[in-house]
């Protein structure tokens, strides 16, 4: 593979420090990086050579395959008890007037516009109100899976769950078990922002601890969930913080195995309490996929929200070790856009999303929500927005 050669050159290169030198030697050698070898490599390492490692990992992996899926979300609400001050999306209670609030009618009315669809996941977050308890979602849960059994619920984040299952008086092991039962099938991986309280306290003191999302993936895990994971960067925390961070998220993996995905998700200071931070550049978005797909040994995907950093820095992520680009979403995905991502729209058609893939030269897959294969499109020759052809052949790496 070219990457392997790639790594080969680079390792004879002059002017690489013997530090660098012996990080790219245990990155060939499928070792493990240590915690100071990942705030060695931000500290350090240009561009060019954390693609070439993140690279050889990702093609070792996933050769040239990058997945998407079909999906639309549902966001329950905007208005939150929490107080974060990163946020552009949410509303506090006495804020309502400028938000909403869903009720379970209005929720399946959503997933009804996508029956004639052929998306296989529905992503549900949100604010936290105290009315959308327990038995809000466990309704809506039933109601959907009941509607449309084949459609892959997954549902919230820790700091959701936190909230419900403390006001409920439920554990977080029974809680999820209880939800599972309802239809709950997996869970996203909002809410980490960054685990270390030197940062957590700044952003988001009242949301639930690092401890407490930890906790509560764990406890999906060992239902048999899969989960995914995130980390909000290029704000005010250190280099070190985020791989405290990834390394809390790579503790847990070793522990349980039930992570799927790590999703960088970049600052936006837009119309927030951190208006006053900038934003880091594209070369740093590119210099931390690459970094998070090196340490994250044991994450099999590394994952770029096109949406959130636009299309042109999500296809040059993909030769920096991400191997997944999220979904074709749609236009009630607020989130997003208003929290001042590039893409104000977000939504790309199948066929759009397909061959923003095959320009950079990636063949393009469609998954399910656990990574299983849709339709294989890497020979796909479209007619309006179907497939001409579908292939199912293509062994997927777990």
């Amino acid at each position: 593979m070219k990457s392997t050669e790639n790594l080969r050159f680079l390792l004879n290169y002059e002017r690489l420090t013997q530090e660098l030198k012996q990080i790219a030697d245990k990155v060939l050698a499928e070792e493990r990086i240590t915690f100071d070898d990942a705030v060695y490599l931000y500290e350090h390492a240009e561009l060019g050579y954390l693609g070439v490692l993140a690279n050889f990992i990702r093609e070792k992996r996933h050769g040239d395959v990058t997945y998407f899926n079909r999906n639309f979300h549902i966001e329950p609400t905007n208005v939150c008890v929490y107080d974060c001050k990163f946020c552009s999306y949410s509303r506090l209670i006495k804020e309502r007037a400028e938000g909403w609030e869903m009720d379970v009618d209005g929720m399946m009315d959503i997933v009804k516009k996508y029956d004639q669809e052929p998306v296989t996941e529905v992503h549900i977050t949100g604010g936290v109100v105290p009315k959308q308890n327990l038995e809000f979602y466990a309704t809506f849960f039933k109601r959907c899976k009941t509607h449309r059994p084949d459609l892959h619920i997954k549902g919230l984040t820790p700091v959701e769950y936190y909230y419900i299952f403390k006001k409920a008086k439920i554990s977080h092991y029974d809680g999820m078990k209880y939800l599972q039962s309802c239809g709950l099938d997996s869970m996203p991986g909002g809410g980490a922002e960054i685990f270390h309280p030197e940062v957590r306290e700044k952003i988001a003191h009242d949301k639930c601890t690092a401890e407490q999302w930890l906790d509560i993936h764990e406890q999906a895990h060992k239902l048999g969930m899969n989960t995914n994971a995130t980390m909000l960067y290029g704000h005010i925390e250190a280099y070190w913080h985020r791989v405290d961070h990834m390394q809390r998220l790579r503790d847990l993996q070793d522990k349980t195995g039930g992570f799927q995905t790590f999703i960088p998700l970049k600052f936006r200071n837009k119309d927030n309490q951190m208006h006053y931070v900038a934003e880091v550049s594209v070369v740093e978005d590119l210099r931390n996929y690459a970094i998070s797909r090196i340490f994250l040994d044991n994450f099999p995907h590394i994952k770029a929200y096109w949406a959130m950093i636009s299309r042109n820095t999500a296809q040059m992520a993909l030769s920096f070790g991400v191997d997944d680009i999220d979904g074709t979403l749609d236009d009630t995905t607020k989130i997003y856009s208003m929290a001042g991502a590039e893409e104000q729209n977000p939504a790309m058609s199948t066929r759009e999303l397909v061959e923003l893939i095959k320009h950079v030269g990636r063949h393009p897959i469609e998954r399910d929500t656990l990574y299983h294969v849709v339709t294989d499109y890497k020979e796909v020759v479209f007619e309006d927005e179907n497939p001409k052809k579908q292939y199912y052949s293509l062994p997927v790496v777990n």
